[in-house]
Parts: structure tokens; C-alpha cells; sequence
């Protein structure tokens, strides 16, 4: 059953044609004025049913629109969570990128004492078979067991030495890998975590003949999560090799100097302060150091997440602030602060 809008403007224009013809027999002086008001009634009931059916048609027209409008926010919702989910998944992958690099590192680190052990090792051995030897056929002198002793003595002092520094290196690799992979928080003392972690960047420091120096009072412990802290660190001394000493050409260049400063401004606050005496930072780079997949060497070593990382675990792990200061030709200044004993997710909501 379909309603009528206009019912009622209908049945007046017929009681007023009906109106007009006994009007017309009384009076024919009035008819022609009354026929002129009926006619205007119909035009604007006319324009009334046209601008119904237009705004019917416009009505229709909304309709689609939002459905449109939906639909495609439908897929702009899709995309963004897609997007998202990319992003985090090139984070979690440049850190596993990060992880290999320590591997690697620490495993160039490693060849060292292990190859001088090994070295020792095998001279010792061989100086055994000759002492035995001798001893068989009976030709072992008090001189030679003298040198016998000599050398025993001296190999296995090396052995031992390197040995132990080969089993430092792997205690500090492992503790520092499982802290980048677990991101459990614990107690650690700053120095000497800070010092674990640079031994990994050392073979990519001493590749680019740059030395970096640490300043961190001895007795400075937090309670936090170290592997965060190992990530900042790692990614601010791979900033530094990848951008801050290679010519405008992009080609490497001299070796530069680093530095970590660690204090307390503040009872419960630590700060620590990376700088390079690198090229520095445009001015309008600055704004955008810490977006994500902003780099100025894209396709030559440079992912752009690496500060994004550096910013999302300052503010996120840590529950610190981080802030940068750079200008051309000056090096670069990165200032991160955070508590000693970092408050749990409820507490910092």
C-alpha cells in the first residue's frame, strides 16, 4: 500500500474546482479571481511534488554515497592494519638483524683467543711428543726437561688466558642475546652492560678506525629491561657508521671519535648521552628523525627504522624521553633519560 503525501492537497483542489462551479452560477464577478487562486494552490502543490521526488532522488543518492563512504573506510581500516602488521613485522626483522650482527661480532671477537689457544695448544703438543720421544729412546736430558717445563709453562698460561677471555666474551654474548630476545626486565650494573654490549660493534669500529669512549660511575645500577637498552645503544653506534662519517658522495670517510656519558641528574633519574663527531644532521632533517623509514641512504645500509626503534624503546621499555641536537658539521647530540627502577605498563598509564 503506498501512502499518499499529497491526499489532502488533492481532495481540496476537487472541493475547490466543485466550489468554483456553484461559485460561478452566484457570482461571475468572483470567479475568474477564485479560478486564478485554485491554479496557484495547484502550481505549488506541483513544485511541492517535484521537489519530493527530488529529494527522494537526493535521498537515493545519500544512500549509495554512504554506502560508498563505508565501504571505503571499510578498506582504509583494512589497509592501515595491514600496514601496520608490515611495519611490525620489518621492526621485528631489523632486529633480528641487529641480533646477527652481534653474533657476527662476537663471533669475530671470539676467533681471536680462540685461534691463539688453539696455537698454544698444538706447540705444546708437539712439544710433548718430543719430550716423549726423547724419554723412549733414552736421550732426555735435565736441559731439555728444563725447556720441556719452559714452554709448558708459558702455553698453558696462554691457553689459559685466552680461554678465559674467549668464555667472558661468550658469558657477556649470551646474557646480552637473551636479553635483546626475551626483553625480560632485571637488575644490571649500567658500566659493565654497557661494555658487554660495545664488544659486538668492535670489529665495525675498529673497520672504520673509530674509537668510541664510555663514562658511567662504577656503581650505577637499574632495574629495567637491558635488552632495550642494549638495542638503543647498538643502533645509535650503527647510525653513526652508516651516516655520520661518509662524504657527500656517500663514500666513508676518516674514522671518528664516539662517546656514551652516563650520570644521575637527579635521584632515581639516569641520563645518558650519546654524541658523534660526525657531519651532523640538516636542519630539516631533524623533525623526521625518528619516523619510520626515513633514511638518507636507502639501498647503501640504511633501513630507516633503526632511531624509529631507538625512539619507540626509549618511550615505550624504558618509560624515558629521548631528544636530539645536531647541526652541520657539528656532530650529533642524543640525550636519553630514563628512571633507575622503570615503572610497570599500569603505572605509566
Amino acid at each position: 500500500m503506498t501512502f499518499n503525501l499529497f491526499a489532502a492537497e488533492e481532495q481540496a483542489i476537487e472541493q475547490a474546482r466543485l466550489l468554483g462551479e456553484r461559485l460561478g452560477a452566484a457570482a461571475p464577478e468572483l470567479r475568474a479571481d477564485f479560478e486564478a487562486l485554485v491554479e496557484a494552490f495547484q502550481r505549488s502543490t506541483r513544485e511541492q511534488r517535484r521537489l519530493v521526488r527530488v529529494s527522494d532522488r537526493l535521498q537515493a543518492q545519500l544512500g549509495s554515497a554512504n554506502q560508498e563512504l563505508e565501504r571505503r573506510r571499510q578498506e582504509a581500516e583494512t589497509a592501515l592494519s595491514d600496514l601496520r602488521e608490515a611495519q611490525e613485522a620489518m621492526v621485528r626483522a631489523e632486529k633480528l638483524a641487529s641480533l646477527g650482527a652481534l653474533v657476527a661480532g662476537v663471533a669475530h671477537e671470539i676467533n681471536t683467543p680462540v685461534g691463539i689457544a688453539v696455537s698454544c695448544a698444538s706447540h705444546l703438543s708437539d712439544a710433548t711428543a718430543r719430550l716423549r720421544g726423547r724419554a723412549q729412546s733414552g736421550e732426555l736430558s735435565k736441559a731439555d726437561f728444563t725447556r720441556y717445563v719452559a714452554t709448558a709453562t708459558d702455553t698453558t698460561a696462554l691457553i689459559l688466558t685466552n680461554c678465559e677471555r674467549a668464555a667472558k666474551l661468550i658469558a657477556s654474548f649470551k646474557q646480552v642475546a637473551v636479553d635483546r630476545a626475551s626483553a625480560e626486565r632485571r637488575v644490571v650494573h649500567l658500566n659493565r652492560y654497557i661494555q658487554e654490549t660495545l664488544v659486538s660493534l668492535e670489529p665495525k669500529l675498529r673497520q672504520g678506525k673509530h674509537t668510541i669512549a664510555v663514562s658511567c660511575p662504577d656503581g650505577l645500577v637499574v632495574d629495567t629491561y637491558p635488552g632495550a637498552l642494549s638495542q638503543i645503544l647498538t643502533n645509535f653506534v650503527m647510525n653513526s657508521v652508516t651516516h655520520a662519517f661518509v662524504d657527500a658522495q656517500g663514500a666513508d670517510g676518516q674514522g671518528g671519535a664516539l662517546s656514551i656519558a652516563v650520570d644521575e641528574p637527579e635521584p632515581g633519574t639516569v641520563r645518558l648521552v650519546y654524541t658523534d663527531d660526525g657531519r651532523g644532521i640538516p636542519p630539516d632533517h631533524l623533525p623526521r628523525i625518528f619516523d619510520p623509514f626515513f633514511t638518507t641512504r636507502r639501498g647503501e645500509g640504511g633501513s630507516g627504522l633503526g632511531l624509529h626503534i631507538v625512539h619507540n624503546l626509549a618511550v615505550g621499555a624504558l618509560k624515558g624521553t629521548i631528544s636530539v641536537d645536531s647541526a652541520p658539521g657539528q656532530g650529533t647530540r642524543f640525550v636519553l633519560t630514563f628512571p633507575k627502577d622503570t615503572p610497570p605498563d599500569d603505572a605509566s598509564a
